[in-house]
């Protein structure tokens, strides 16, 4: 059931945040930083894409605020295929908005 996996995938994600919230405790932007590289570098772009649309659906209540913030301040980085499951999910700058990269 998709409803389980995200909820253990907001389980996963939290506990990296956790991990990395008590590593730059009064840092924010750092551990916001630490945890969406090691989402990108660790988990698979499937399990980035539903986290990502489970938090924007709402369905991730239980996300911790730190782990909300880094997904949301890295969304675009942490989408997998760039352009087209980013305007998929939800179009957030027009077609041919800066080449920021």
């Amino acid at each position: 059931m998709e409803h389980d996996h995200s909820a253990q995938l907001v389980k996963m994600a939290n506990q990296i945040g956790t991990f990395f919230q008590a590593q730059s405790p009064s840092d924010a932007t750092l551990a916001t930083n630490a945890i969406a590289a090691h989402l990108k570098s660790f988990w698979a772009p499937s399990m980035r894409v539903q986290l990502i649309r489970a938090l924007e659906a709402g369905k991730a209540t239980h996300l911790l605020p730190i782990v909300a913030s880094a997904v949301r301040s890295h969304r675009e980085n942490l989408m997998p295929g760039g352009a087209r499951e980013a305007a998929d999910a939800k179009e957030q700058f027009p077609q041919g908005g800066g080449d920021a990269g």
